[in-house]
């Protein structure tokens, strides 16, 4: 199970509650400070997640913990026709749907305020789910992994991106480094929010990873379970499917 690491940890609040109010904070800022962060890798290994979900011949998608939007937008590349991005934080859907609206995609891709662990659809619903860089942000990770399990259609694609550790031990150095010095630095030089750059780090230092996480995913009853680690392992895609 993931330690349940919150972003303020002198607020007695739910980390539901801390992880809206954290994004809603930064919302505008996000996008660029998440470029400088991850030094554009990120838009890669989104593309690569286009590709496996593209695979599916997919009619819909939800795509959950949608942020600003960037995947969501992606992956109009795969010409489903119907994209539903699901977001707890209006703040990040707000700045999402300026986008969406730029690039004249509202006929295609709409943003939805929603908890990922209450999803409001019915069961069997889509060809293909996607979550990149939120699982670890879900309150209780299996009721929300149980959730899209729930909507996902039988033979349905679920694929995942998130951050993980390196397993080689040098590479897990420098991104230990760079994780517990260098993010949270940036953070407090450039964002509203001194503490969520804290929290990010954090977060994504003690949350299950590979094998760990593919073994939940199994649990809560997910299939052809498979793990593709990427940049030396400070990411990995997840890819499971339904019975």
């Amino acid at each position: 199970m993931a330690e349940k690491i919150k972003p303020y940890k002198n607020s007695n609040a739910s980390k539901k509650a801390q992880v809206t109010e954290m994004f809603d904070t930064i919302s505008n800022e996000y996008d660029g400070l998440n470029r400088v962060i991850s030094f554009g890798i990120d838009v890669k290994w989104r593309q690569k997640v286009v590709d496996i979900v593209s695979q599916k011949k997919p009619d819909n998608i939800l795509d959950i913990a949608t942020g600003t939007g960037d995947l969501a937008i992606n992956l109009k590349a795969t010409k489903a026709k119907e994209i539903i991005g699901l977001d707890i934080s209006q703040g990040m859907l707000e700045v999402g749907r300026k986008k969406i609206a730029s690039k004249q995609l509202e006929d295609t891709i709409s943003m939805v305020v929603g908890d990922s662990e209450n999803l409001p659809f019915e069961n069997d619903t889509f060809d293909a789910i996607t979550v990149a860089f939120g699982v670890r942000n879900f309150e209780n990770l299996e009721k929300g992994l149980a959730e899209i399990l729930r909507v996902l259609k039988p033979d349905g694609t679920f694929v995942i991106l998130e951050t993980s550790v390196p397993t080689n031990p040098i590479y897990r150095f420098g991104y230990n480094i760079y994780s517990k010095f260098v993010l949270p630095t940036i953070g407090k030089l450039f964002s509203k929010d001194k503490i969520a750059y804290n929290y990010l780090s954090e977060s994504a230092s003690v949350f299950p990873y590979g094998e760990a996480l593919n073994n939940i995913l199994r649990k809560i009853g997910f299939i052809k379970v498979e793990d593709r680690p990427q940049t030396m392992g400070v990411a990995t895609i997840y890819i499971a499917s339904k019975a």
